[in-house]
């Protein structure tokens, strides 16, 4: 058949009605189709070694996949750090490393899709890390990821209020009486201890809400506010458990900022498919 040229009111209506079509999509993959949240366990520190075990062994099976998809995260680790080690933007260089934790979740979603598959089929490859962005999923993750990055964003301008009212508002004069002043002052000692409790807080909140949302979101169908709710529940269940596993991940983040963040790369894909037996433990399966 001759296709032949529209004029501007036809290209207005097939823009005006993709678009529709688009929203619509976008506004059922929010919706998802499970909208009862799912029963959740106890869990107990067996579980926590078995999630952790079972993360490294998807790790050394899928090594070569898990670090070439990785190596991204350090080179931005990089990139903020170069960028914080300006004099007026030093104080911000640990608020900038912390907040990775926060971000963990996001970075890693292909890191769980990857564990699925391996755990459905036997096998996985980085191709199937990107999988996720052609599935209905991807709406609310980017949706959830908004949360988590709106709470990195908070997280930092907390960070900067805390420096002002303790060692600022004055940028350092150099690295080392800025490490002097925060290690032997008192508001220094004020800004440090201040910073990490208020951390904490955005670090226990973020963990509330992505511990297991993310892999149920990849999993099955479910709608972001019942991911979220199971995530809470999880988390009200096995508070002493959330709270090890939360301990565990921000000490595992630190020491994989060590040297220049490219500890990262082993870190955060071994924690990412760690997760995900965290979730299948902690969730039943639809099937079960």
């Amino acid at each position: 058949m001759t296709r032949t040229i529209g004029n501007p009111l036809s290209w207005a209506a097939e823009a005006t009605f993709g678009a529709g079509r688009g929203a619509a999509g976008a506004t059922d993959a929010l919706r998802g189709h499970t909208d009862t949240p799912p029963a959740v366990r106890r869990l107990g520190n067996d579980d926590l070694r078995m999630a952790l075990r079972r993360g490294i062994e998807d790790f050394g099976a899928l090594r070569s996949d898990v670090i070439f998809l990785i190596l991204i995260y350090p080179i931005i680790g990089m990139v903020l750090a170069l960028t914080a080690f300006h004099m007026a933007r030093l104080p911000m260089l640990f608020p900038l490393a912390a907040g990775f934790t926060l971000l963990g979740p996001v970075v890693a979603t292909g890191l769980y899709e990857m564990s699925r598959q391996r755990e459905a089929t036997g096998h996985a490859g980085w191709g199937a890390a990107f999988s996720v962005i052609r599935a209905p999923v991807i709406v609310p993750v980017i949706v959830l990821g908004g949360v988590l990055m709106g709470l990195f964003l908070a997280w930092m301008f907390a960070a900067s209020v805390i420096y002002n009212a303790t060692l600022g508002p004055e940028p350092p004069t150099s690295v080392t009486g800025f490490i002097g002043d925060v290690l032997t002052t008192g508001p220094g000692w004020a800004m440090a201890v201040l910073g990490m409790a208020v951390g904490a807080i955005f670090a226990a909140i973020a963990l509330a809400f992505s511990l297991t949302a993310f892999p149920m979101l990849i999993d099955r169908r479910a709608s972001l506010p019942v991911a979220m709710l199971t995530s809470l529940r999880v988390v009200r269940e096995n508070p002493r458990v959330a709270a090890t596993w939360g301990l565990i991940v921000a000490v595992a983040m630190v020491l994989g900022t060590l040297p220049l963040f490219l500890g990262l790369v082993i870190v955060l894909p071994v924690l990412g498919h760690a997760t995900w037996h965290l979730y299948r433990a902690a969730v039943p399966a639809e099937d079960a």
